[in-house]
């Protein structure tokens, strides 16, 4: 590349500034249009419900911290996190049905010393109540700590309400006895069948927490979801922010738009996230990652300039035209 291509951001890709990262040793040595948003602080949005603040950007553990005793994935997992950290990002979502993820994080954090500077989030399944007792004792002890932040009834979407008010009715019991800050509930497949039965349960219950797929190839909960969590003070977590790889495969070779500059998105990861953001409804957003300079990518979407309405239904037709 000649160097006076070098401060284009548009002949960038994202593995081209995250390349040019791990060559330079520092994001300070990256051209000045990639390292600005990094000056800037990490956007923070407070709990509806108790006005603590959080940052925008979390870490997801499906998949990429099913790793078991790897020594080599573990340190670079350990890098993962001491980056979220240093970065100014705190929440660690994870789940006893990924894996060994839920132990990895737990071993981690206890390694690190770091337990008490995350937020943990982590999910029941089980339906009965001594099943879910059983499971929630299981992640205290693969976590290594008594208390967790955010306890998660894991999707629910097609669950009959009866068994999803029975199940909330327990973690409202251990919330109570201070076991557990905040409760919830999650879903991330078939989305767009699901948000009915989400509303309903945001409207009844009063939760403090729900977990939803939104990317900018999935963005039914545009429509009624998000408003029904700002109107009912609910926190909204996105999982899924780049469609399981596939917003990456749409724009393969191509190169972020020049525009993208008007909102500070030099890589396709933040351009991905930052419309995921915009929507002040969504309080974290957990893309998984699994190498630190992803986690420096993926924060600087919580830095900078957030698309307006107007840009974001220029995103929208741009990557529906590749989709």
């Amino acid at each position: 590349m000649s160097e006076e291509h070098k401060s284009d951001p548009r002949l960038y890709s994202r593995r081209d500034v995250l390349a040019m990262g791990v060559a330079f040793g520092a994001a300070g040595a990256l051209p000045a249009w990639a390292q600005a948003p990094a000056a800037k602080p990490l956007l923070v949005r407070k709990i509806p419900r108790t006005g603590e603040p959080l940052a925008v950007v979390g870490l997801g553990t499906a998949i990429v911290f099913d790793i078991g005793n790897d020594a080599a994935q573990r340190a670079e997992r350990s890098a993962v996190i001491r980056n979220l950290l240093d970065g100014g990002a705190r929440l660690i979502d994870t789940a006893p049905s990924y894996g060994t993820a839920e132990s990895v994080v737990g071993d981690l954090l206890a390694e690190m010393k770091v337990r008490d500077k995350v937020f943990v989030a982590t999910k029941v399944r089980a339906a009965s109540r001594d099943r879910a007792v059983a499971e929630m004792q299981q992640s205290q002890r693969q976590l290594r700590t008594e208390k967790i932040d955010l306890m998660q009834i894991h999707n629910v979407g097609f669950v009959d309400r009866n068994e999803v008010a029975a199940q909330l009715a327990l973690l409202r019991e251990w919330k109570e006895r201070g076991v557990f800050r905040y409760i919830g509930v999650t879903h991330s497949q078939s989305q767009e069948r699901a948000n009915e039965a989400l509303i309903g349960i945001m409207r009844r219950e009063k939760l403090d927490f729900i977990q939803v797929n939104y990317s900018m190839a999935e963005r039914s909960v545009e429509q009624r979801l998000l408003p029904a969590a700002a109107e009912t003070g609910t926190a909204v977590m996105v999982n899924l922010p780049f469609a399981r790889a596939r917003l990456f495969r749409a724009v393969r070779g191509k190169q972020v738009p020049e525009w993208a500059k008007e909102f500070d998105a030099p890589t396709w990861g933040q351009f991905f996230l930052k419309y995921v953001l915009a929507s002040e409804a969504v309080n974290c957003v957990i893309p998984g990652m699994d190498k630190p300079e992803y986690v420096v990518d993926n924060l600087n979407a919580g830095r900078g300039r957030l698309p307006d309405a107007a840009q974001r239904k220029r995103m929208v037709e741009f990557i529906d035209s590749l989709l």
